[in-house]
């Protein structure tokens, strides 16, 4: 029965340090997203049709990437390293 507990005991801190650890990308991703992506895909991602700048709410990191490398309009944020678009489509996935 100990072990049992134990067990549950440890998944649960694991679990607790996960969620700990994605809310920190997370607000990462937010400012990443204001300073750089708010100005065209709108203050809730949702994309401006005016501009024919789509929705970008919950975009993956593959995604963010894919688009970063296909189109000339994201030449300024071409520098972002790995863990930068890590933490934006951390925070793109809260706004689903």
């Amino acid at each position: 029965m100990r072990k049992v507990l134990l067990g549950v005991a440890i998944v649960a801190m694991l679990w607790l340090a996960a969620s700990v650890s994605r809310a920190q990308d997370s607000d990462k991703g937010e400012k990443t997203f204001k300073a750089k992506c708010a100005g065209c895909h709108g203050a809730d991602a949702a994309g401006k049709p005016a501009v024919k700048s789509p929705s970008i709410k919950g975009k993956s990191a593959d995604e963010i990437t894919k688009a970063f490398s296909a189109s000339p309009k994201h030449a300024s944020v071409k520098n972002l390293v790995p863990a930068d678009v890590r933490d934006l489509a951390a925070y793109l996935a809260t706004l689903k």
